[in-house]
């Protein structure tokens, strides 16, 4: 009855109702028409009679569109930290089913691919994504519209693309990086960052050592699997044997190793923005960029090359291991700025502290 008298009503009108009740719809879509809240059949392309006030409609594009996975930070079978991100082609197969079965097409379908491309990339090593990223985004292409058939959508192609590699994989670091056994805690951090932590505490774990005359404590080291996170009772025992490191103790640790040879090897200045408690901010400065080196507070002359930022008591969490740094640096409580090739310079450094321990 209702819809009899909504097209009695738009014969009486017509033509001015004709201007809102007829639609043109070109090939390439279809619309989809709601009448009284029950779903009709695809309608177009041609002209499409819509009945006023009780029909509700949406157009639906068939032809091949475009988005972009915006670029994640993943970290690989080898523990590189990479950043990486897709571009997707997808279309319409099903009109009714693209409108019935999710609300925001683009952003659902952004989401699913951006959860296979994690699930799939953390199980490879940094060269096979390298080197097999067709095959890669063949896999995940298939393993996507696995997901989305149910929504009328087909994805027609998966392009990986690979930001930058924030730390190289742990197999492939040599030196002093390759043997000094990790520290709990710093398991997750930059690779040089995380070597530097390591040097500076246990300098510092050897002179409070020899303020308690419990030296022997600190000479024995305990090595932690990288992959069974740090037993309680160990943190427990390490916070109650020695107080929590000032940051002018840890800088104190590096001031005796610079060097002119150091600055030749490295060639670059570095600035730590420690954040207080109170709100304030503490710099400190490395300048490995002329002459013998220095190490103080401030800013180092002219603008550094790499900024590093954390709180301090984030700082103290990381080197007690009490917070793990790579949710730190994931979640941006511990920042990195600057040129990272420059960054992996430091290793250099940590070089440098371990010749002179």
């Amino acid at each position: 009855i209702i819809t009899s008298l909504v097209f009695l009503l738009m014969v009486v009108t017509f033509p001015i109702s004709g201007w809102f009740a007829l639609k043109i719809v070109p090939t390439y879509e279809r619309m989809i028409i709601f009448r009284l809240g029950r779903i009709r059949a695809p309608q177009g392309p041609g002209m499409v009679l819509l009945l006023p006030f009780i029909d509700h409609w949406q157009r639906v594009d068939l032809r091949t569109r475009a988005f972009n996975v915006p670029p994640c930070k993943l970290i690989s079978k080898d523990g590189a930290v990479i950043s990486m991100g897709a571009d997707v082609q997808f279309r319409v197969w099903d009109p009714v089913l693209s409108v019935m079965m999710v609300k925001d097409l683009i952003a659902a379908t952004r989401m699913t691919a951006q959860n296979a491309m994690t699930k799939t990339l953390v199980k490879k090593s940094l060269r096979e994504i390298q080197v097999e990223k067709l095959r890669i985004g063949e896999q995940l292409l298939l393993e996507i519209n696995d997901m989305t058939k149910s929504w009328g959508l087909e994805v027609d192609r998966v392009e990986l693309s690979m930001e930058s590699v924030l730390q190289p994989p742990q197999e492939n670091l040599t030196g002093p990086l390759a043997t000094v056994p990790p520290m709990p805690g710093l398991e997750g951090l930059d690779g040089t960052i995380q070597q530097l932590a390591a040097h500076l505490f246990s300098n510092t774990l050897a002179l409070a050592g020899s303020r308690t005359g419990a030296s022997e404590t600190a000479d024995s080291t305990e090595t932690v699997n990288e992959v069974e996170p740090p037993t309680p009772p160990v943190l427990a025992a390490a916070s109650s044997a020695w107080r929590k490191p000032s940051v002018d103790e840890l800088l104190s640790a590096v001031e005796p190793v610079l060097s002119e040879a150091l600055v030749g090897q490295v060639g670059a200045s570095y600035q730590v923005n420690i954040i207080l408690p109170s709100g304030s901010r503490s710099t400190y400065f490395i300048d490995l960029s002329s002459g013998s080196g220095r190490a103080g507070r401030g800013v180092p002359e002219g603008s550094p090359d790499v900024i590093l930022e954390v709180a301090e008591k984030d700082l103290q969490d990381l080197f007690l291991g009490d917070l793990r740094p790579l949710s730190a640096y994931m979640s941006g409580r511990l920042q990195v700025k600057g040129d990272l090739h420059l960054a992996l310079k430091l290793e250099e450094l940590v070089k440098a502290m371990k010749q002179r321990r």
